[in-house]
């Protein structure tokens, strides 16, 4: 379970990267907080990484090794934001690859919620966002996802 520590370090995170953007930082949600939990529980029980059938914005995240696993909550946000390399500003828009990274910082998500399950050897991370990212209508991206300042 995510912890108040995991939980705090996972919002900073966000909020680290979403200041190099100029995007206003998220709160945390004790209800996204929740429905995330629930859902990184399920994922841990069938050890399968999939999103759930939320109508807010998701981030999943896995990780197993033969060591004991001893997550900060950073790791899940900085694999997500890492996906910004493959992000083209000249053409914004939604891309498989980038997905994680432009729900990190979109600019009209305000609340997170965060899910942790781990068995010691695999850790499954859930982040949910309201309201959601990756709207792909014409502008939204444009308007969301904005270049480093």
């Amino acid at each position: 379970m995510a912890d108040a520590s995991f939980q705090q370090k996972f919002l900073e995170a966000h909020n680290a990267y979403r200041a190099k953007h100029n995007t206003p930082p998220l709160t945390l949600s004790s209800e996204l907080t929740a429905s995330a939990q629930k859902w990184a529980d399920h994922l841990l029980s069938i050890k399968t990484l999939q999103h759930s059938d939320t109508k807010d914005g998701e981030n999943v995240y896995a990780k197993s090794s033969s060591a004991t696993i001893n997550p900060t909550g950073a790791e899940a946000v900085d694999s997500w934001y890492s996906e910004i390399k493959d992000y083209n500003f000249e053409k914004p828009g939604f891309l498989s690859g980038t997905g994680h990274f432009t729900q990190v910082v979109w600019k009209d998500s305000t609340e997170l919620g965060v899910g942790m399950a781990t068995n010691g050897n695999m850790i499954f991370v859930v982040g949910q966002y309201r309201p959601a990212g990756n709207m792909n209508m014409p502008g939204y991206f444009e308007k969301n996802v904005l270049p480093l300042a």
